[in-house]
């Protein structure tokens, strides 16, 4: 089995485990925008993130970060799985993993890299707007930190 394999399973392992011990959530689809500092780049970003609940404590939670270099352009595109803490007194606690794809360009050279996402956040779960705050950790070709900052708004009526 090579790295990214087990890897993989890794993720599936943690993923089915703590899927287990997660705490009711907003049972409605969310979106909203959010502020980034990637620490490599040393840059602030802007994005959106969406959050479609797919178990009782676990979402799918794709989001977007667009950086603003001073050369050329730097995204990341994100899929992750959120999964909230079991207590009830840390409910506004949660934990992901997922996939990373980040693509940095120059004129006409282009550079596309997959990589792999653990993240820890804190979320407001109180009202129809969500404020939150994330680390996400991030490896593809190199590893570097990211903090967000941003605000999900429940969609739908409750």
């Amino acid at each position: 089995m090579d790295r990214n394999s087990r890897i993989t399973a890794a993720l599936v392992v943690v993923a089915t485990a703590l899927a287990g011990v997660g705490q009711a959530q907003s049972s409605r689809p969310h979106v909203g925008p959010r502020i980034s500092y990637q620490f490599d780049l040393e840059e602030v970003g802007l994005g959106v993130q969406f959050g479609a609940p797919i178990a009782r404590n676990v979402e799918f939670y794709p989001s977007f970060d667009y950086f603003f270099v001073e050369n050329g352009t730097f995204w990341n595109l994100n899929a992750d799985l959120k999964f909230r803490l079991a207590s009830a007194s840390v409910q506004w606690l949660y934990l992901g993993a997922g996939l990373n794809l980040a693509r940095r360009g120059s004129g006409n050279a282009h550079d596309t890299s997959a990589g792999m996402n653990v993240l820890a956040g804190i979320e407001s779960l109180k009202g129809r707007v969500h404020p939150f705050g994330e680390f996400r950790f991030t490896a593809n070709d190199g590893s570097t930190g990211q903090l967000a900052v941003g605000f999900n708004f429940v969609m739908g009526r409750r």
